[in-house]
């Protein structure tokens, strides 16, 4: 159903897209007493299983929404357990709720790794040492720590979360959509690239961008002293 939504996106002429949980949780993991992980036992094609269910369903998402033309929002209003962590960190902003949290118990309670894309996700946020403790002894990350190491933009009261990630989600919508996408982009990129060829990077998509719609009217604005109308072209 997320992955449908997301189709959506362009056809639709969404600028943000908002995520959150409904119900006490934002996303519980995998279940493992139904679906695939009850079709099959460990140590008789349970790997190939999940394997295929990561290649057919977790992996497309976390690709798609970290691929979207448009920025995305996650509002974390309960646990994201699991595979929930990638989910929630492939969004480009992420709020929580003080009532949040995130736990990863793939290696300490389940013998496997983070998928998802939460080991990269959560390397990228906090680094070797933390990515570390998380994943190896499973300890539950408060909203308050997650947004004191970094890990979140910002934790909120729950009553506030909704209202505070549409303001953000309206705050993007309204700006300039395709420097948004591209200053992602640069942001992953800076973590593995040498500073000469990310000066160069920075540099291409500059000669790209200073040619769009939406430049043009964010210098007309900042000259005419107005606010820029943005299009996302």
């Amino acid at each position: 159903e997320m992955r449908d939504a997301l189709q959506q996106v362009k056809p639709n002429g969404a600028r943000a897209v908002l995520i959150t949980g409904n119900g006490k949780g934002f996303c519980a993991g995998a279940d493992l007493a139904s679906g695939v992980f009850s079709e099959s036992q460990p140590g008789q094609g349970y790997g190939e299983s999940v394997s295929r269910m990561l290649d057919e369903g977790f992996n497309p998402l976390v690709r798609e929404m970290h691929g979207l033309s448009v920025p995305t929002v996650c509002a974390l209003n309960g646990v994201a357990a699991g595979g929930g962590v990638g989910i929630a960190l492939a969004a480009d902003i992420c709020i929580a709720a003080r009532s949040a949290s995130f736990v990863q118990v793939f290696g300490p309670r389940l013998g496997i790794v983070p998928d998802a894309g939460a080991s990269w996700f959560v390397a990228r946020h906090l680094g070797r040492a933390q990515t570390l403790g998380i994943a190896m002894l499973g300890d539950k990350i408060s909203a308050e720590t997650a947004e004191r190491w970094g890990l979140v933009w910002k934790c909120v009261e729950d009553s506030a979360l909704l209202s505070e990630a549409r303001a953000i989600a309206d705050r993007l919508a309204a700006g300039p959509t395709r420097a948004f996408a591209q200053i992602r982009r640069l942001t992953d990129d800076a973590l593995t690239n040498d500073l000469p060829s990310h000066l160069d990077a920075e540099r291409d998509q500059q000669r790209v961008l200073c040619d769009s719609k939406d430049t043009v009217e964010g210098i007309a604005a900042f000259r005419e002293k107005r606010q820029p109308i943005f299009g996302g072209s």
